[in-house]
This record gives structure tokens, sequence and C-alpha cells, in this order.
């Protein structure tokens, strides 16, 4: 598949070298030669320096030929031009990163569509949206979905009160079938595990479940169930905006922000929220205590420094708060913040990430997930008529050890995958395997 980039920016870069490693075919695009030149050095694709909203500098990047065009520059305009002229020169399909949630609706959506705009990502919502999934179920480090929840993948992990630490994977599929440990977090790694691996204190593990399940798994793991109610927030940028909107009528949400023009225009920003916003630093404990940070459910650190984000977290954990979510932008900092005593890390490019995998993965998007990990990838794929994936039992498939099928949803229903299962045409199957083996695992589906 040919893939167009325009925007050498993080999200850009980052999209550029995961696709690169699952061996597309990738042009990136950018005014400033000196971002283009790492990416140049170090990975298997192309660069070129140009206009994203110039007719020559698009075709000559090739978009006229391109499956895919992605415009991820920091300019919401300059990408919905860029999106235009690209499906005017024969882009097959475009995607724009925008800044207003307003275009993500009802008619405006069908607007941008008429002028050439497939798709539309706003991270900020993306991550409003997982903030809001974690808050409601607080014992968990991630949640992923399939086909309203026939198939649930959870990631906890574990500490020294888990009943499974210390238990071999072999071991566990005698005493139950009702949830596979698909991938171990594990060290900074990602582990496809086999029967033979021991669960450790600090793992995190990945669950594949079905819904009557997942109270159990949350019981072995030593986690208990709790609502949340008070939720702090640190930083009133765009991603707080979109929570007080998703979810002030859920929870009684406090925002807290430093720049004190910021706090001036929330209250518009957040007209018809029930939000309290406090001019402070969230980062002074005597600010924390007189704002009873010790009777709040959730922390959240949203500011745009990862490591603020990190230690405020730890912060509020030394005040007994429960439950707290860092943005943590920067990709080399999850692996050590997941090492920590925090609780979830919400990361843009991540989450956009996964939102664009999504269109590589399948023709209608809205009937697939994917959810990109530090190192690892979760991903839904349907099993074609005559696909390899469907000529013998999973045990006589000779998978590779670097991906695993965890789960599979047929005819509606979910259920788990063991050695004996055979996967049928039509089958919607939940795949985790490691960061650049998707695309080889998708040509089994196919």
């Amino acid at each position: 598949m040919r893939i167009v980039i325009a925007g050498a920016g993080e999200v850009g870069s980052h999209l550029a070298k995961l696709l690169s490693r699952e061996e597309q075919d990738i042009v990136i695009l950018d005014r400033e030669a000196s971002k283009l030149a790492e990416l140049d050095a170090n990975y298997n694709l192309m660069t070129r320096v140009g206009s994203p909203t110039s007719f020559r500098d698009l075709r000559a990047a090739g978009v006229d030929t391109c499956d895919l065009y992605i415009a991820v520059t920091p300019f919401e305009n300059t990408n919905l031009v860029s999106c235009e002229i690209a499906k005017r020169l024969g882009a097959k399909k475009t995607v724009a990163r925008i800044d207003n949630h307003e275009f993500l609706y009802g008619d405006n959506r069908e607007f941008f569509v008429q002028k050439g705009v497939d798709h539309l990502i706003y991270p900020e919502m993306l991550a409003a949206q997982e903030i809001v999934t974690a808050l409601r179920r607080p014992w968990v480090r991630n949640w992923f979905e399939l086909h309203n929840g026939e198939l649930i993948v959870v990631g906890v992990k574990l500490r020294d009160n888990a009943s499974l630490i210390g238990r071999k994977l072999r071991d566990l599929t005698f005493d139950q079938h009702n949830y596979h440990v698909s991938a171990i977090r594990r060290h900074h790694e990602t582990i496809i595990p086999r029967g033979d691996d021991e669960i450790q204190e600090e793992d995190i593990l990945y669950f594949t479940t079905t819904r009557d399940y997942v109270d159990e798994i949350r019981k072995i793991c030593g986690k208990r169930a709790y609502k949340i109610r008070k939720v702090m927030v640190m930083g009133g940028g765009r991603i707080a905006v979109r929570l007080a909107h998703l979810a002030s009528g859920e929870y009684n949400i406090t925002i807290i922000d430093n720049d004190i023009e910021v706090c001036r225009k929330l209250p518009e920003k957040c007209s018809g929220c029930d939000v309290n916003i406090i001019h402070g630093d969230a980062r002074d404990n005597d600010l924390l205590t007189e704002e009873n940070i010790d009777t709040m459910d959730a922390f959240l650190a949203l500011t745009e420094h990862s490591e603020t984000n990190i230690l405020a977290c730890l912060t509020a954990k030394e005040f007994h708060v429960s439950k707290t979510i860092a943005e943590v932008e920067n990709i080399q900092f999850i692996s050590e913040a997941e090492g920590l005593n925090i609780g979830t890390i919400i990361n843009k490019k991540l989450l956009a990430s996964s939102k664009i995998f999504q269109l590589l993965l399948a023709a209608d998007e809205n009937s697939s997930k994917f959810m990109a990990l530090a190192d690892a990838e979760v991903a839904e794929l349907e099993a074609r008529e005559g696909s390899r994936i469907t000529k013998a039992k999973v045990m006589d498939l000779k998978l590779s050890k670097e991906m695993t099928l965890a789960g599979l949803v047929r005819d509606g229903k979910g259920m788990l995958i063991d050695g004996r299962t055979q996967i049928q045409p039509g089958d919607h199957v939940l795949v985790f395997c490691l960061t650049g083996y998707i695309h080889k695992v998708e040509k089994m589906f196919v």
C-alpha cells in the first residue's frame, strides 16, 4: 500500500516510523528538511521537502497514485485544504488531523466528505474518550471492546495480592477456560506468552475474555470495584475541555491551571458543563490540600509536559487518590511511567495511530478495531474465504511466536481461541502481535 504523510511533526513522524516497520510504501512530506533528516537516515521510507498545499509538490510525492493520504501538520486549515487537493489529484482515501470538534458531527462531517476529506482525526477527542473509559473502569490499565463487548481485552497491572503471581500459563488452562492471557508487559518489553511463562508481580497482563467473566479477572488480579465521582484535572487544555463536555454530567470535575488567561477562557469553552475552575499550580501541595485532593477519586495530569504529568500523578498517589491518569506524549517515557505507581497512561500519538491503522486494516473502518500499545498491536481481522488462517486448526497453523490469536466473534457471539479451534470464513479474530508484524499477520486472513 502506498501512503503519503504530510507533516513530519510528532504525530506524522510517529506514524511514518510505525508504518515503515509494517513494510508499507511510505512517503513523508514536510516544508522543513531538518525534520525529515532523521527519518530519512533511520527508517525504510522516502522523504520529500515541499508544501502540503502545493499541487506540484503533492504530485512529486506521488499523491495521484497513493492509497492513503494523511495530513497531520500542526495547522488544521492546511490539513483540510491539503486533503481536498490530494483527493482531486487521485488519492483513494484521505485523512486530516483537526482541532475543531464541531467538524466531527452531523452535517458538518458530511460537508468535509463532499470536499474530499474522507476521515477526520481529532487526537484530543480520542484522548478524552479514552479517559472516560478509564474512569468508568478504574481498576484496569486498558480496556478494548469488539462488537459491542462480545469480546473484551483488559490490561491489568498485578500487585502482590494477585492470586495469579507465580503460576505458569499452562497451569491456568487446567483451571478455567474463561479468559486468555494474550500478552504480558514486563520490564519495558511486551511478551507474547507461551505455556511455560510464569506470571510475576508488577506484570501488566492483557486478558482476552467475554463480558460475563470480567469480574472474575478483577478478583484474581486482586483489584477492588469502586466508582469514580470526584475528579481533579491538572491542565485546562483541549483534552480537559473535551472531557468536560463528555463527562461533566457523570463526574464532579475540578480543573486547575496556572495560566490566568486559560482560566478566564475555560468557562466559555466549557459552556453548559458543571465544572469547577481553579487558578493555581497543581504541583503545589498546599493548593492540592486546600482544594481537598484527599477527597478526590481520580486525578488527571493533562499538561503538555510528560515529566510534570508523571510527577503530579505520583504526588496524587501520596494523597491516596485511587485512580491517576497521566498524559505522556514522549513515547520513550511510557515504559518508565508503566513501572511507576501510575494508573492509566494516555498518548495522543498512539491513539491517532490506532485510528489510522483501522483504515488500513478494513475497507469499512467502523467494523474494525485496532489498538496500538508502546511496542505491540491488537487488531481485529476478518477471515476471508480461502485464507490461510482457515485451512487448519490453530495448533497446526505454525503461527509465528511474535503473535497470538486470542479470541473471535462468530455469528455475533464472542468466544476464546485454543489450539483446537479452527477459524472459519467470516470470523472476526482478535490478534495480538509485536509492533511491525500486523501486516504480515494480515496476509494470513486474505
